[in-house]
């Protein structure tokens, strides 16, 4: 439960003003059909987390406890930083795929913008912390749904309510205590 719960969390953190939420808000304004575009970003998000998932979990086989220790609060630390750096989205990627309707749209668009994001290497780093890849997945993609979801229904009502630079300031913080308790091994998470 604790890898689904850390997961669900750091994730729905990260992805506040992160790229892909930018992509839902602006494919629920350009299709204005909310239920393809939030099973395409699960689809895709399940997809995506899967493979990191498998990714994290070979890495914690590869690696002892001591090296996976420094590698993840270097990562989570690096993560902090990342979350101080506003996404943007280019509206290519997003308009690129049309002709596969709203669904398929929304599929690729998001499996493509997620490849090598914030929350894809949060997925990996904490696969590699937990032995519970599906809780894990479900944990990182449920995140992702509570981010992405409301911004698809709120369009950009969202965006006035949410200080977004403030949500990227606390998810940074919480990035950078995970790095600090993973490198001195303190705390359950570590």
């Amino acid at each position: 439960m604790e890898a689904f719960l850390v997961s669900t969390g750091i994730v729905a953190l990260a992805e506040m003003g992160d790229k892909t939420q930018l992509l839902s808000l602006l494919l629920a304004a350009r299709f204005r059909r909310p239920w393809p575009i939030v099973l395409g970003i699960l689809v895709a998000t399940l997809a995506n987390h899967a493979f990191a998932g498998l990714v994290g979990a070979w890495v914690q086989r590869m690696l002892g406890p001591d090296v996976l220790r420094w590698i993840l609060g270097v990562s989570f630390l690096a993560m902090a930083a990342w979350m101080l750096v506003p996404d943007t989205i280019d509206e290519e990627e997003a308009g690129a795929a049309e002709r596969f309707g709203v669904f398929g749209t929304t599929l690729l668009a998001f499996f493509i913008a997620e490849m090598g994001d914030k929350t894809q290497v949060a997925t990996v780093a904490l696969a590699a912390r937990y032995d519970a890849l599906v809780a894990v997945v479900a944990g990182t993609t449920f995140g992702m749904m509570l981010a992405n979801v409301p911004a698809v229904f709120l369009g950009d009502r969202i965006t006035r309510i949410v200080p977004i630079p403030i949500v990227h300031r606390v998810a940074a913080a919480v990035f950078a205590v995970l790095g600090i308790a993973a490198l001195l091994n303190v705390g359950s998470l570590f």
